[in-house]
């Protein structure tokens, strides 16, 4: 992905998106005080260069409990053996593959990993933690937390209005 200067316009464009990525493409640059045209070529550009790395839905989980059940959420904290970079990208990948885990930060100090989990039921989990964790002889430690509520959910980054107040 090639590196790419941003202006104010990308600025409002990203958070924008960020709120409500379903707008218009005319919306946003009714908003943004630029040409349709203008405004999707500066979509595009920042796409392409990885900035905008994803558009995706976000479900909301109580209306989808009517559907499909609660579920559970599941923050779990795990800590390894060894933390090489061979055993800490084999775990990684692993975490990473397995449909269950939404969320995998490497973190540091404390646990090597925190991920957020998202199964059906307590059979569920149980098998996620056989899968992830006990199979594996160098996950030494896990630490499981269940959600009883979600207060918060978003994957927007906080962005300064203009570039002369980022400096």
């Amino acid at each position: 992905m090639k590196q790419i200067a941003i202006d104010d316009t990308d600025l409002q464009l990203m958070a924008l998106l960020q709120q409500d990525a379903s707008r218009s493409n005319q919306a946003l640059a009714k908003q943004v005080k630029v040409s349709a045209p203008t405004c999707l070529r500066r979509i595009k550009r920042l796409q392409d260069s990885g900035l905008i790395e994803a558009q995706m839905a976000v479900l909301n989980p109580e209306k989808m409990a009517q559907h499909i059940g609660h579920g559970l959420q599941v923050l779990v904290e795990v800590s390894l053996e060894r933390q090489d970079a061979q055993a800490l990208t084999a775990f990684e990948d692993r975490a990473v593959a397995d449909a269950e885990v939404s969320i995998c930060w490497q973190v540091s100090p404390g646990p090597d990993f925190v991920l957020v989990v998202q199964v059906r039921d307590m059979p569920s989990y149980h098998a996620l933690v056989q899968r992830l964790f006990t199979r594996d002889a160098n996950v030494r430690n896990v630490k499981a937390f269940f959600s009883v509520r979600r207060s918060k959910f978003s994957a927007a980054l906080a962005l300064p209005a203009s570039l002369s107040a980022a400096s």
